[in-house]
């Protein structure tokens, strides 16, 4: 066994940053010749690697293999080896520590760098040793996109004739790594003019420089490894698509690799800039992403643009008998109202559990000192609802109802929670599952509306907010929306206005927020919720918590199937 290194060490840096310059990252090409093809069955007889870093040769490593069976003739043919060089060589569990400590966290190279990978991982699973998790680079994928067009095949021979690399293979294992690792070389010169300069950058080069549109690569060669916010843009400056990254570079990148969705295509062929903004951290160009696409309303995103569609439950408290409405905005009439509700037809789910619980009115007309019907409503027959317009209700029975409505969707939401969970269990015991589904899916809508209300009134009572993120550097929100953040770098400009009037948001006369801004509070609280942990709170003008009672999940439990009910209403979503 021979192992060459220099008299220094080799400068070994995490691999976790992937966007490390290609001149800071140490390569190990590894060749291994062997008894066949399957690594389950045939045995290792010679290894071979080179170390590289920065365009050098570091070390070597070159050694013999005992397989522990016979070498077939046409592999002796092959490479040379025989019967009589293996029988005094190490056996492969011998080799292991020393080829694993020259490997290190190194990137591991090869010329079909699956081949020899699935033996020394077969080894190690042999040897009860943990598999290899380094990256790797196929140096036959790197050739079929750069340089596929100059040679008659990709073979390691063929490429180390016509490109004229110094070391020429032999069917011996550190010769073809040589050869390997002068191929990788000259590759990753190629690959410059593709805006590889990054390790991220060759990693996903291999179907990135087959794609339709790989010609625009050039167009994210400024952009940096750091969290922000991209903006896809025609030749007239039209944004067509808006996206958030906590690495600008790898995330665009991708759009000309794996990324398969159907419009992206389309996408790529009409974009002819992409600009970018950089951010402190990934809130910060969250919350940016929402703001822009609401400003340009892209018509290549297809989410955070439904918030003109935004809809609020509202209970007429103005009225003499109040009743559940779905309205667009919110108005300063002295109703309640819950959202906003992503669509009509959760809104009306919201409703429809309102009414499950307590028997408000659903006839919509205004009632007088004269009945407006000559007989209850429908839903009054049924006992379901009360029915003033038909007259014979009285007021104060009603007023009843009503405050356990406001009630249960403010301070105590069990009032209205609690009965459509008895609702749920009486039909289920009653084997009527896709009854008690449906009033589940009611239950399910109610209880996240008011959950996430609830999560938004307590951001924007909270007032003025400092937090801490540690080395990211922090965030100041107010009353919920984001007000600056700071970091490494100049900070960005999301021009914020400060909240007008602090006496607004005191308790009990917060009103719902407007539609635009429940995405922007739906996207601070989720993070805040998330990361908790990991934050510092070093200023806050209200109170951060809340007195409330936790509220229920009515959600089904995936994998878990509690009762007939559950079963029943995944069999049915799944059919739709």
């Amino acid at each position: 066994m021979r192992v060459r290194s220099p008299a220094r060490d080799s400068l070994q840096l995490s691999l976790d940053d992937l966007g490390m310059p290609l001149s800071q990252v140490t390569f190990c090409v590894i060749d291994l010749e062997t008894t066949g093809g399957s690594a389950d069955s045939c045995g290792i007889t010679e290894i071979g690697a080179v170390k590289l870093q920065g365009g050098e040769c570091i070390g070597t490593f070159q050694t013999l293999v005992n397989p522990g069976c016979a070498i077939p003739p046409q592999i002796t043919v092959l490479t040379g080896i025989t019967h009589s060089m293996v029988m005094p060589a190490p056996r492969i569990e011998a080799v292991l520590p020393s080829l694993l400590e020259f490997i290190g966290d190194a990137v591991i190279v090869g010329h079909n760098v699956r081949f020899d990978l699935s033996f020394v991982q077969a080894a190690l699973e042999r040897d009860q040793r943990p598999k290899l998790t380094n990256r790797s680079v196929d140096t036959v994928a790197l050739a079929r996109r750069l340089v596929r067009n100059e040679v008659p095949n990709c073979k390691l021979g063929t490429l180390a004739e016509h490109l004229r690399l110094n070391h020429k293979p032999s069917h011996r294992a550190l010769d073809d790594a040589l050869a390997t690792g002068d191929l990788l070389h000259l590759l990753i010169e190629r690959a410059g003019g593709l805006g590889v300069t990054g390790l991220d950058d060759l990693l996903s080069l291999p179907t990135m420089a087959g794609h339709a549109s790989a010609q625009k690569l050039r167009l994210t060669d400024s952009l940096p490894r750091s969290p922000g916010v991209y903006l896809f843009r025609n030749a007239r400056g039209d944004v067509l698509y808006v996206g958030k990254a906590t690495n600008l570079r790898a995330r665009v990148r991708s759009y000309f690799s794996g990324d398969d969705r159907r419009k992206i295509g389309s996408l790529l062929r009409e974009t002819a800039h992409i600009d970018h903004i950089v951010h402190p951290h990934p809130l910060s160009a969250a919350v940016h992403e929402i703001r822009l696409i609401h400003k340009y309303m892209p018509g290549y995103n297809r989410q955070l643009k439904d918030w003109g569609r935004y809809v609020y439950v509202k209970l007429t408290l103005s009225e003499s008998f109040p009743r559940l409405s779905i309205v667009k905005d919110v108005r300063d009439d002295g109703d309640l109202y819950l959202g906003p509700l992503s669509s009509r037809s959760s809104a009306q789910r919201v409703v429809d559990a309102i009414h499950t619980s307590v028997p408000l009115r659903r006839c919509a007309g205004r009632i007088g000192k004269r009945a407006l019907r000559d007989a209850p409503c429908t839903a009054a027959q049924l006992g379901v609802s009360m029915c003033p317009c038909a007259g014979g209700v009285d007021p104060d029975d009603y007023r009843l109802v009503v405050e356990r409505a406001v009630q249960g969707l403010t301070t105590e939401p069990d009032l209205l929670l609690g009965p459509l969970a008895e609702r749920i269990a009486a039909l289920a015991s009653d084997e009527r599952f896709e009854e008690a589904a449906d009033v589940r899916d009611r239950a399910s809508a109610l209880a996240g509306a008011l959950k996430r209300q609830r999560k938004f009134d307590q951001l924007r009572r909270a007032g003025h907010i400092h937090i801490d993120l540690g080395p990211l550097g922090g965030v100041a929100l107010d009353h919920g929306r984001l007000q600056s953040a700071w970091g490494e770098g100049e900070l960005p400009s999301l021009g914020l206005p400060s909240a007008a009037n602090d006496a607004l948001y005191e308790q009990g006369s917060l009103a719902p927020p407007d539609r635009e801004m429940a995405d922007e509070l739906g996207c601070i609280a989720a993070w805040l919720d998330k990361n908790a942990p990991d934050l510092t709170l070093d200023h806050c003008d209200g109170v951060l918590s809340s007195t409330l009672p936790a509220l229920p999940s009515f959600a089904p439990r995936k994998g878990i199937a509690v009762d007939d009910s559950e079963f029943v209403s995944s069999s049915r979503r799944s059919r739709r």
